[in-house]
C-alpha cells in the first residue's frame, strides 16, 4: 500500500517537481506515508497553472500596427531581393550591356555601320561590276569587289544576315578612273552581309625557359567574321561589255596527193 501511495503521490506532483527540481531533495519518505489531500504539495501542484497566463491582446489597433510592419517589411524584403537578383544576373553574366548610341559609337570606331536583318527582296548576288575599293575594318586593309567574300576579326552587335555598311574607304579604283583618299574618300561605302560566324585554325602557343622545368602549350582559335560585298557607291561604273569571241579559222582542206605507182 506504501508503495501504491508513493506512485499516486509522484504522479499527481509531477509538474510541481519538474517545476522545482529543488523540492526532490526535500521530499522524505515520511512525506509520502502521511500524503493527504491538504498537504501543500497538492496546494502548490494546484497553483502551477496560475503561473504561467496567457498573452492576449484584445487592442484592434495594434493587431493592425503589427500586420502595416509585416506588409512593409515584406515589400522592402522583396526590393532587396530584386536588387540582389539584378546584380547576381549583371555579375554572372560578364558582358557589358550597350546602349543604342553606345553601340552606333563602338562600330563607327572599328569601320563599319549596322543597317539590320536582310530582308525577301534583297538580291545578294549580283552581276560583276569592274570596279574595286580598299576598306579598313579595324586594323586591317581589304581589297573587294563586287561579289567577293573576305573573312575579318569578329564583328560586334551583328548577326547572320545582317546587312552593314563600310564606311572607311580609303580607295576607289576603276578601268576609267581612280579616287584616292585623304586618308578615307567622302561620300564612299561598300555594302557587305554577314554569312557566318567561324573560327580559325589552332594557333600552338609555346613557351620554354631552359634549366627551369618551365613548360607551357596553350591553343588559340581566333573568332571570325564572313562577309559578303554586295555593292560600292562613290565612283561612276562603266558599262560592262564582253568581249566578243573570236571566230574559229576554217579548217583547210588537205589536198590529196596522188601518189604515182
Amino acid at each position: 500500500m506504501a508503495s501504491r501511495r508513493c506512485l499516486r503521490t509522484l504522479t499527481k506532483t509531477t509538474p510541481f517537481l519538474f517545476r522545482n527540481p529543488s523540492s526532490l531533495r526535500s521530499l522524505t519518505m515520511s512525506q509520502f506515508h502521511h500524503a493527504d489531500n491538504s498537504s501543500p504539495i497538492f496546494a502548490k501542484s494546484t497553483s502551477v497553472f496560475v503561473q504561467w497566463p496567457h498573452l492576449r491582446c484584445f487592442s484592434s489597433d495594434k493587431q493592425d500596427d503589427r500586420s502595416h510592419e509585416d506588409d512593409n517589411s515584406e515589400d522592402y524584403d522583396d526590393d532587396e531581393e530584386e536588387d540582389y537578383e539584378d546584380d547576381v544576373v549583371s555579375v554572372s553574366s560578364g558582358k557589358k550591356v550597350y546602349t543604342a548610341e553606345e553601340k552606333e559609337a563602338e562600330a563607327a570606331s572599328i569601320g563599319y555601320k549596322v543597317v539590320g536583318p536582310l530582308g525577301k527582296e534583297d538580291t545578294v548576288f549580283k552581276p560583276y561590276e569592274p570596279v574595286f575599293a580598299i576598306v579598313q575594318i579595324g586594323s586591317h586593309q581589304f581589297k573587294v569587289s563586287n561579289g567577293d567574300s573576305i573573312f575579318t576579326e569578329r564583328l560586334k552587335f551583328l548577326e547572320v544576315n545582317d546587312k552593314l555598311i563600310l564606311d572607311k574607304v580609303l580607295l576607289l579604283g576603276s578601268a576609267s578612273q581612280t579616287i584616292v583618299g585623304r586618308p578615307i574618300v567622302p561620300d564612299a561605302s561598300v555594302h557587305a552581309v554577314v554569312e557566318e560566324h567561324a573560327l580559325d585554325a589552332k594557333v600552338i602557343i609555346f613557351k620554354k625557359k631552359r634549366r627551369k622545368n618551365y613548360r607551357r602549350t596553350k591553343g588559340h582559335r581566333q573568332e571570325l567574321t564572313k562577309l559578303r560585298i554586295t555593292d560600292i557607291q562613290g565612283i561612276e561604273k562603266p558599262q560592262n561589255v564582253l568581249p566578243e569571241k573570236p571566230s574559229k579559222p576554217a579548217k583547210k582542206e588537205q589536198e590529196n596527193v596522188a601518189v604515182t605507182a
